[in-house]
């Protein structure tokens, strides 16, 4: 299976994972990332025998018989381009769990967000049936800024929204906060997918972000923005001595004309 190892997607997901280690948002084995291949994508993998089985409960049936692309638990961002056959695989979504078709070498296995990552594509397919990628890191800026303020979906957004002007362009439909909890459980899962009813970035508070998209640059941008706009708002923060909607950023009506002359709708805007 050279030949997967060496295709567009594989090529794009080591170019994220190794952006993101360049960016200190995937610190040693930190972050995971999910893509869900078309049939195309797939290729020869069809025909592949299952190399292990794993029983996992509660599958989303829309998932079942589809093809997931997703990083190794243990990975290490800043060299899994070095070793993607080790470092990553793929895995074909039944009933009661999952089979290893590539990938996963040395005995490795998915991440520990396996669950969430399932629950976030059957989630977002379902509001979006072009959404293919999942990706979690632990951004610096947004996960300082969520240490030093009790951040709300709203506030965040809003806080966001106004130090970064084409923050609101980039997601109008806001940024959702789960309150600490703790990685890698069901509880997470259920609670991410929950929120990504309405949004396609979620905070974990005092931990890191999460982002799903159409393809990988998707997802990374939504994150580069976010976490340029958390630094913005830090230093903000630092060099006023004062909370961020004290100082001169953009009004809720300056929001509004964006919104207006670019024609998209803030989510937060009308409460």
């Amino acid at each position: 299976m050279k030949q997967f190892e060496h295709s567009q997607v594989v090529q794009e997901l080591c170019a994220i994972t190794y952006d993101m280690w360049r960016n200190g948002w995937d610190e040693y084995n930190g972050g995971n990332v999910s893509y869900l291949l078309s049939e195309d994508e797939v290729g020869e993998l069809q025909e592949a025998a299952p190399r292990v089985k794993v029983e996992v409960e509660a599958i989303p049936e829309s998932l079942v018989g589809r093809y997931l692309l997703i990083t190794a638990s243990g990975s290490h961002f800043r060299t899994l381009k070095d070793h993607v056959k080790r470092d990553t695989g793929v895995v074909r979504i039944v009933t009661n769990g999952y089979e290893v078709l590539w990938g996963f070498e040395e005995n490795r296995k998915p991440t520990s967000e396996f669950y969430m990552h399932i629950l976030a594509h059957a989630k977002r397919l379902s509001i979006n049936p072009h959404h293919r990628v999942v990706v979690h890191n632990h951004a610096t800026n947004i996960v300082l800024y969520s240490l030093l303020n009790e951040v709300t979906s709203r506030s965040l957004t809003l806080d966001l929204w106004s130090v970064l002007t084409e923050s609101i362009v980039v997601f109008p439909d806001g940024i959702a906060v789960l309150p600490w909890e703790v990685p890698g459980t069901h509880q997470i899962g259920l609670d991410t997918a929950e929120e990504l009813a309405e949004h396609r970035i979620v905070v974990w508070a005092k931990h890191g972000v999460l982002s799903t998209g159409v393809d990988y640059q998707d997802c990374f941008g939504l994150i580069e923005t976010a976490d340029k706009a958390a630094k913005l708002a830090l230093d903000l923060q630092r060099i006023s001595g004062k909370p961020i909607a004290e100082n001169n950023v953009l009004s809720k009506d300056n929001l509004r004309a964006v919104c207006q002359a670019l024609k998209v709708k803030g989510k937060y805007l009308g409460e």
